[in-house]
């Protein structure tokens, strides 16, 4: 019996959700990711993948590469909402998926059992055209006998578009392609390989299993042996719980002096304890993660005897760690998580001491309420409510001015008004709001 893997990928997720959402952006290059020096893009859109960018490349280089692109910060609130959407659809047509990352996932169907090429391709489109109804994005689609071919498919799907692998045609498409293409085969074992000769998926598909098993290893050896060969029955697994939560940030401007670094844990810890508690569950361990200017990196972690998630018991073991590992010089990067989860959570975190009452976190179906004051201080990406021109987000301000463009997913490309920054009417909206 045929087996059919699937493999969907979301195309450039972040940035496309920026221009479903922002319609003006369509068409035009999308750079989403951190705004100051030291920013990293974390997705780009085709129009700025043309002119170079990519993900995981500074900030800095990939607006240089492409000065017209509009640079916006992850809105993180949406893109999981978006991704709900997307897992829900996929999951209604094939219950066990095993998730890679938001916007990525396998997929085993049941109904393409015994199907030929053709059906599976028919299948793929019909679920993509579902995906684009209901969240507006669009997905490419890779399919083939194992998740490794299912993978190379889908990138060369993209964009917008399915790629099918016929059984029997798996070596076609592997063999002529650099032994990193394989899964787990990374800069190490790569230069292994080049060092013996092996430059192509076709040679070292080629070797003997003893001969790969003594270059890479045996547990490592003889899967990548099988893959190349285009043999790969591994099942899809559901991903489990998140063994920890977490939250780091990496500074413009080194910070220097203690009461900056304090109340810099404190907002990681408070960002970190969100998800803790949207999780239902309770931490027992927390880990403080400090880098210097000259790139050093000091971690320390406290493990108490009972889990708790309240929050000022964790922010205040966060802000005596970190402290107990600062550095001489500057502080570049700071990171704060909880680990040790639980769904089982105790009274008190010191036994004989009672636990303040914890602080209440949004969960992931109840957004965080607006503040009651407008906010003041706005940056490029903000979304905002005006109490006329209703859901916008900001396109730029300074020197008491705000200029914010009001349109949403649905609305078609909006106008774009100047206001005062203080102006009244103003207020900071809930993301998920430039959906409708």
């Amino acid at each position: 019996m045929p087996r059919w893997v699937l493999h969907l990928d979301l195309d450039s997720f972040f940035a496309s959700a920026e221009q479903l959402t922002r319609p003006t952006l369509r068409g035009r290059p999308v750079l989403v990711g951190g705004l100051g020096p030291r920013g990293i893009v974390a997705g780009a859109s085709g129009e700025a993948k043309a002119c170079g960018a990519r993900s995981a490349m500074p900030m800095g280089q990939a607006r240089r590469l492409c000065p017209h692109a509009t640079a916006l910060p992850p809105r993180t609130a949406l893109y999981r909402v978006l991704s709900e959407r997307f897992f829900g659809v996929v999951r209604a047509w094939a219950p066990v998926l095993e998730q890679v990352a938001y916007d990525e996932t396998f997929a085993e169907p049941e109904a393409l059992a015994d199907a030929d090429a053709d059906d599976v391709r028919a299948f793929a489109e019909k679920l993509r055209a579902e995906v684009r109804a209901v969240t507006g994005l669009a997905v490419s689609v890779g399919a083939g006998s194992g998740k490794q071919v299912a993978k190379i498919a889908s990138g060369l799907a993209k964009p917008d578009g399915v790629h099918v692998v016929a059984q029997g045609g798996e070596r076609a498409l592997l063999d002529p392609l650099p032994v990193r293409a394989l899964w787990g085969i990374g800069p190490v074992a790569e230069a292994t390989l080049h060092r013996s000769g092996v430059e192509t998926v076709a040679a070292l598909a080629a070797m003997d299993a003893t001969d790969v098993t003594a270059l890479l290893g045996s547990a490592v050896g003889t899967g990548l042996h099988r893959l190349a060969r285009g043999l790969d029955d591994r099942p899809l697994v559901e991903r489990g719980e998140a063994k920890q939560v977490s939250a780091e940030t990496t500074f413009d401007e080194d910070l220097s002096d203690l009461n900056s670094v304090r109340a810099a844990v404190a907002e990681l810890a408070e960002g970190a304890h969100q998800r803790l508690v949207a999780s239902h569950r309770a931490a027992r361990t927390v880990s403080v993660k400090i880098r210097s200017a000259s790139f050093g990196t000091t971690s320390r972690a406290e493990t108490h005897p009972d889990a708790t998630t309240d929050l000022a018991t964790l922010t205040d073991t966060a802000q005596r760690l970190a402290v107990a590992a600062l550095p001489d010089a500057g502080v570049r990067l700071v990171g704060v998580s909880f680990s040790g989860l639980t769904t089982a959570v105790q009274e008190a975190l010191f036994p004989g001491t009672p636990t303040p009452e914890p602080t209440p976190a949004p969960t992931p179906e109840t957004p965080e309420e607006p503040e009651p004051e407008p906010r003041r201080e706005w940056r490029t990406g903000d979304d905002l409510a005006h109490t006329e021109h209703g859901h916008g987000w900001v396109q730029g301000s300074g020197h008491g001015r705000v200029t914010a463009r009001f349109e949403t997913a649905t609305s078609g490309p909006g106008r774009a008004r100047t206001f005062a920054a203080d102006d009244p009417a103003l207020a900071r909206a809930d993301p998920v709001d430039s959906l409708s």
